[in-house]
C-alpha cells in the first residue's frame, strides 16, 4: 500500500469514527440539570423498561386468595385493571418486570396448623398464571431465568415465602419448599414462631433465632434460598448474619432513623451489618415505614376513628363510617410523598453504599398507606424520577432496580452449589 493510499484510508477511518461517535446516544443526551422536568420524567420512564426491574416484596398471591384475582371469569381478560395495586397492564405501564410473589403465611396458621397447605394452596395459585397466560407471564427460580423471561417480553414470577412457619418442625420441608419454586424466606412475621423471633411480637421467645432457626438458615444456605430478615427482631437478624454463609436480605423493610420506635424497621447498625454480609435492603413504600410524623398521624386517626364509631354506634362496614374515615383520611393528609422513599434510599446509600439497595414495596399488602406517587406498580418511573433529579446516575439506578438483588442471589447459588458439592 503506497503512502497516499494508507493516508486516505486512515482519514476514512477517522471521519467515520468521529461520525459514529458523535451519532451515539451517549454523547447526544443532555445531562439531568439540562433537561427540562418533562424531559427527566421521558427519561425515567425509558429507564424503567431499559433496565430489568425486580420487587422484593408484592403481596398479589394472599389477594388472590381473598379476591379470586385472575382466577374469576370477569377479570380473565388481563388488559382489565384491578383496584389493587397489581396487575399486568399496571406493570408493563411501571416497567416491573419481576415482582417477588409473596407467599404470605398469617401468624394464626402457627396456632391452628395448615401452614404449609396454605403455602401450597399460594403457590398453586401463582404456578397457575404462567399456565393460564403463557404468552404474559413466566415462573422464574434464578436470575438467569429472569433475564430470559425478560428477553422474551415476559414478566417474570419468582417466589419468596413471607413466614417460615410452613417448614413447621420439619427440615426437610425447606429442600421442599426450594423445589416448589421458593427463593426467600422471611423467617417470622407477626409472631415468634418455631424459627425466630418477630419485632412485632414482644414475648422474645428465643432472643434471636431458635436452635431450630439456625439449622433452617443452615439448610437454606444449603439448597439457596435467600434468608430474609425483615420482619425478625435485631437480636435475630443478627444472629442469621453471624450463622448465614451467604448474603442475605431483608426483602420489605425500611429504615428505623426516620421511625425511631418502630422496630420492624433496620437501625443503622443492622442496615451496615446487612452490607458487610453483602445483603440488600429493599426499602419498604408504606407511610407508616417513612415517617415518625406519619405514625404518630395514624395513631392519632386510629383513636379518633375508634371514638367515632363508638359514639355513633357504627361499624367498619356502615357506609356513613366508610365515607368519613376517607374524607379524614384526606383532612389530615395521611399519605407520605414519594420524596420520602428516596429519602431512605438516600440513607442507606450513605451509610452502607449504591450496592445495598432495592426497591420491596410491599405493595398489596400494607393496605391504603401507599405515598402520593407510588400508588401502584405502574408509578416506578416516578420514583425513578425523583432519584435522578437527586443526582443518581444510570449505573446507580440499575443497580437499584436489578444488579444488587442479582449479586445476592448468584451467590446464594454459588454458595448453594458449594455446600452440596461439598457433601
Amino acid at each position: 500500500m503506497n503512502t497516499k493510499s494508507f493516508i486516505e484510508k486512515l482519514f476514512a477511518l477517522l471521519v467515520l469514527t468521529g461520525f459514529l461517535a458523535a451519532c451515539s446516544p451517549e454523547e447526544k443526551r443532555k445531562s439531568v440539570a439540562e433537561m427540562t422536568d418533562d424531559e427527566v420524567k421521558a427519561y425515567a420512564d425509558e429507564l424503567a423498561h431499559k433496565f430489568i426491574m425486580i420487587d422484593g416484596h408484592v403481596d398479589l398471591p394472599y389477594r388472590m386468595n381473598i379476591k379470586g384475582f385472575m382466577l374469576t371469569k370477569e377479570v380473565e381478560d388481563v388488559s382489565v385493571e384491578t383496584t389493587g395495586n397489581f396487575d399486568y397492564p399496571k406493570a408493563k405501564t411501571g416497567g416491573l418486570d419481576a415482582p417477588f410473589m409473596s407467599i404470605y403465611i398469617p401468624a394464626a396458621y402457627q396456632e391452628t396448623g395448615g401452614a404449609k397447605e396454605f403455602a401450597d394452596s399460594l403457590i398453586d395459585m401463582v404456578s397457575r398464571l404462567p399456565v393460564t397466560f403463557p404468552d404474559l407471564f413466566a415462573m422464574a427460580n434464578s436470575p438467569q431465568d429472569i433475564e430470559q423471561n425478560f428477553k422474551n417480553g415476559l414478566l417474570s414470577l419468582p417466589m419468596g415465602m413471607e413466614n417460615g412457619a410452613p417448614i413447621e418442625d420439619d427440615i426437610n420441608n425447606v429442600k421442599y419448599f426450594y423445589e416448589r419454586g421458593i427463593r426467600y424466606i422471611t423467617l417470622t412475621h407477626g409472631k415468634d414462631n418455631q424459627i425466630s423471633d418477630s419485632s412485632y411480637d414482644t414475648t422474645y421467645t428465643w432472643n434471636g433465632l431458635s436452635p431450630f432457626g439456625e439449622e433452617v438458615v443452615k439448610e437454606m444456605n444449603k439448597w439457596g434460598i435467600m434468608v430474609d430478615i425483615s420482619h425478625v427482631t435485631d437480636s435475630a437478624a443478627y444472629d442469621a448474619l453471624a450463622l448465614t454463609k451467604a448474603p442475605a436480605i431483608a426483602s420489605h423493610s425500611s429504615a428505623r432513623n426516620f421511625t425511631p420506635d418502630f422496630h420492624r424497621n433496620m437501625p443503622d447498625d443492622l442496615i451496615k451489618a446487612l452490607a458487610e454480609n453483602g445483603g440488600v435492603i429493599h426499602i419498604n413504600f408504606g407511610s407508616s415505614f417513612l415517617s415518625k410524623a406519619n405514625r404518630d398521624k395514624r395513631s392519632k386517626m386510629t383513636e379518633d376513628l375508634t371514638n367515632y364509631r363508638a359514639e355513633n354506634n357504627l361499624t367498619r362496614d356502615d357506609s356513613v363510617y366508610i365515607a368519613y374515615a376517607k374524607q379524614y383520611a384526606i383532612d389530615v393528609d395521611i399519605y407520605e410523598d414519594i420524596k420520602t422513599v428516596a429519602d431512605h434510599i438516600d440513607h442507606v446509600v450513605k451509610i452502607a453504599g449504591i450496592d445495598y439497595v432495592g426497591f420491596g414495596s410491599d405493595y398489596d399488602g400494607v393496605g391504603d398507606s401507599l405515598p402520593k406517587g407510588l400508588k401502584d406498580v405502574s408509578t416506578y418511573p416516578n420514583l425513578l424520577y425523583e432519584l435522578l433529579k437527586r443526582g443518581y446516575t444510570e449505573e446507580d439506578i440499575e443497580k437499584i432496580c436489578y444488579k444488587n438483588t442479582f449479586r445476592v442471589w448468584n451467590k446464594v447459588q454459588e454458595v448453594a452449589a458449594q455446600i452440596q458439592a461439598e457433601g
